[in-house]
C-alpha cells in the first residue's frame, strides 16, 4: 500500500506527458503510486502511459471521458494512498516534492491541505499577467494568509498540492459545473475548517501553454471566480456578520458592481459604496450611497469588502482600512 497516490488527469497531453511522468518517477520518496487518468485523449496520450506502466508497476492507467471534475474523483477513488498528491500533465515535480510534502503532512496533524511555491514555466513578458498571479499565489504560505486571501482568488497552483485522503470522505469530492473544480474544493474545505499551508520552496514547475484550459475554458474565465466565491463569501457573512454591521463594498464602477450584485443574490443585501473618484461619491447607485474613504461609518457599523479589481488597488485600499484601526478578517476581507 503507497503512502502516496500522485493522481493525475490527462487529455492530448501527448507532447507532455512523458516529461511529467519521468519527473515523478525520479522523486527521492519512493513510496508512491500513479494513478493516471487519460480523460477521452485522441492523440498518443493513452498510448504513451501505458508504455511507461509496462515498464514501472507504480503506474496504473485508467480510462475516463468524464471532464476533469470525474477524471480527479475517478483517480482518488482509486488511489491506495493516505495521501493525494495532484499532477497536471504538462507540468513537472521538483525531485524532493512528495518527500517535503509528506514530511510537513505527518510533522503538522492539524493541516489537511500542503501546496509549495511554484516556477512559473511561461514567458513573463509575454503572459506578464499571469506570471503576477503566479507571483501572488508564491506570496501566500501561512494558513492565516491562506484563509484571508482565498476570496481573493484560488490560493494554489492545483497540481501543486497534497491532501490528507480521509478529507475526501469527511467533505466530499471535486465538483462539476460552471465553476473552477480546484477554488470550488478548497472554499468549500475551508468553510468548514480545513486548515491549508503552502512549503516556502518552489516543488512545481507550472507550464504555460497556449491550449491549457485555464486559457481557454468558460470555466476558468474571471467571471466564474466572481460567481462561484461570492456564494461562499455569502455564506462566511451571514454566519459571521451579525447586525447592526452592515455590509460595504470598496468600488462603486460597474464592473465592480456587477460583481458584487452575485452576493445579494445569495441574501448578503449591500448598504454603500465606498469609492475614490469624487465624480461618484456623494450620489447613490441603485439607491445605494456612495461615499469617499474618509466618510465611512466607524468600524462597529460595518464590514467592508474590497472589490476593485485594478492592479495594485488591493494593497491601497488594504493600507487604508487597516490605518483606520481595521483588522483584516475581523473588519474587512480582500475579494479581487
Amino acid at each position: 500500500m503507497p503512502l502516496v497516490s500522485v493522481v493525475m488527469p490527462a487529455r492530448n497531453a501527448a507532447a507532455t506527458v512523458a516529461r511529467a511522468v519521468t519527473s515523478i518517477q525520479g522523486q527521492t520518496f519512493r513510496d508512491w503510486e500513479l494513478v493516471a487518468l487519460d480523460d477521452g485523449s485522441k492523440d498518443a496520450t493513452r498510448f504513451i502511459l501505458i508504455e511507461m506502466a509496462q515498464l514501472d508497476p507504480r503506474i496504473r492507467v485508467l480510462r475516463t471521458k468524464s471532464g476533469i471534475a470525474g477524471a480527479l474523483n475517478a483517480g482518488i477513488a482509486a488511489a491506495a494512498g493516505e495521501f493525494i498528491a495532484r499532477m497536471d500533465a504538462d507540468d513537472e515535480m521538483m525531485p524532493e516534492r512528495l518527500a517535503k510534502q509528506v514530511a510537513f503532512l505527518q510533522a503538522n496533524p492539524d493541516i489537511g491541505v500542503v501546496g509549495s511555491r511554484v516556477e512559473f514555466g511561461g514567458d513573463p513578458a509575454k503572459a506578464a499577467g499571469y506570471a503576477l498571479h503566479v507571483e501572488w499565489v508564491n506570496s501566500l504560505l501561512t494558513s492565516e494568509e491562506i484563509m484571508l486571501n482565498r476570496f481573493v482568488e484560488s490560493p494554489f497552483a492545483h497540481p501543486s498540492v497534497m491532501f490528507r485522503r480521509h478529507l475526501v470522505d469527511d467533505h466530499g469530492n471535486y465538483r462539476d459545473g460552471d465553476f473552477p473544480e480546484d477554488y470550488e474544493l478548497w472554499l468549500r474545505w475551508m468553510d468548514v475548517n480545513v486548515k491549508m499551508a503552502k512549503l516556502p520552496d518552489p516543488l512545481l514547475t507550472w507550464h504555460d501553454l497556449p491550449g491549457r484550459a485555464s486559457r481557454t475554458d468558460p470555466r476558468y474565465a474571471p467571471e466564474a471566480f466572481y460567481r462561484l466565491k461570492a456564494f461562499w463569501l455569502a455564506e462566511w457573512l451571514k454566519r459571521e456578520i451579525e447586525p447592526p454591521r452592515s455590509i460595504w463594498v470598496w468600488g462603486a464602477g460597474r464592473p465592480t458592481r456587477q460583481r458584487a450584485a452575485h452576493l445579494a443574490a445569495h441574501g448578503v443585501p449591500i448598504a454603500g459604496y465606498v469609492d475614490i473618484d469624487a465624480k461618484k461619491t456623494g450620489r447613490k447607485v441603485g439607491g445605494v450611497p456612495v461615499v469617499a474613504p474618509a466618510d465611512l461609518p466607524p468600524r462597529e457599523q460595518n464590514f467592508v469588502l474590497g472589490y476593485v479589481g485594478t492592479r495594485g488597488a488591493r494593497d491601497l485600499i488594504r493600507a487604508h482600512l487597516l490605518g483606520t484601526g481595521r483588522a483584516e478578517g475581523r473588519d474587512f476581507l480582500m475579494c479581487a
